[in-house]
């Protein structure tokens, strides 16, 4: 089944530059439908105001992180099955153990080219 693109997608780090990157690198890829929110209780926020097809979430936020954000999700009936990749700089294996378990679909390690979203994407969501 092929990716739809005009789906609403949440990028969801408290640092603007990172922000400003990936909503790039989805235009690139055709995501037109991008939200941000600058850490976890933004997002969480907004996603429960709006339905959405994907949230990609930094790690390390303040005062809600990208994990703390995942775990409320996949605890929350009406989001508990949105597709979520972590982004991080650190890849410590204990931390991607933890993503795991906690239910997220995909992790990306910092830094990352549109090529590499793109893989991660299909990976969770299907061929573009």
């Amino acid at each position: 089944m092929a990716i739809d693109t005009s789906m609403s997608v949440l990028i969801v780090d408290d640092y603007k530059t990172m922000l400003r990157i990936i909503r790039n690198l989805l235009k690139q890829l055709g995501f037109d439908n991008v939200d941000e929110a600058t850490d976890g209780a933004q997002a969480l926020e907004k996603m429960r105001a709006k339905k959405y097809g994907l949230v990609i979430s930094d790690w390390n936020m303040e005062p809600m992180t990208g994990y703390e954000l995942l775990k409320e999700v996949r605890a929350d009936a009406h989001m508990k099955d949105t597709p979520f990749i972590m982004v991080t700089a650190e890849s410590k294996t204990d931390n991607v153990i933890a993503a795991k378990k906690a239910g997220v679909n995909n992790y990306i390690v910092k830094p990352f080219n549109a090529a590499t979203l793109k893989t991660k994407i299909e990976a969770v969501l299907g061929e573009f």
